[in-house]
């Protein structure tokens, strides 16, 4: 698994210990790698990514509910909506991965995590904000 893969997946995991509990990003992240190891790239790529989706989370929010037709981000299961935060973080700062990279990596994340409905969810709602970003 590639530095920025095992990133996203770390951000993901900590991104729910965000959602679930109300622990402030910092903890979280120190948190997060007292308890498991990773790579100096992926960690790094991991708490940005973090940090990122901790501070725009109304921007990202906003994003995911015009979006997300028919499905209320509170309806979301925890899984599905963390994985959009944070597909919709890196579609919506341009300085990450290509989309085709960004909605493959959260359709994987998706499979392997979600339930058996969420990759073809988080597709969609990831290309729609995609379309209305013009990446």
């Amino acid at each position: 698994m590639g530095a920025r893969t095992s990133g996203r997946e770390a951000a993901l995991q900590m991104l729910f210990a965000l959602d679930t509990t109300s622990d402030d990003v910092e903890r979280v992240i120190v948190g997060y790698w007292r308890e498991l190891d990773g790579d100096v790239e992926g960690r790094e790529f991991a708490d940005t990514l973090v940090r990122g989706v901790a501070r725009d989370l109304a921007a990202v929010d906003e994003l995911l509910r015009g979006a997300s037709r028919h499905w209320r981000l509170e309806r979301m299961t925890r899984v599905d909506r963390n994985i959009l935060r944070l597909g919709a973080h890196e579609l919506r700062n341009r300085d990450g991965a290509p989309r085709a990279v960004v909605l493959d990596e959260a359709v994987e994340l998706a499979k392997r995590y979600g339930t058996e409905g969420s990759g073809v969810f988080v597709n969609g709602v990831l290309d729609r904000i995609a379309d209305d970003l013009g990446r």
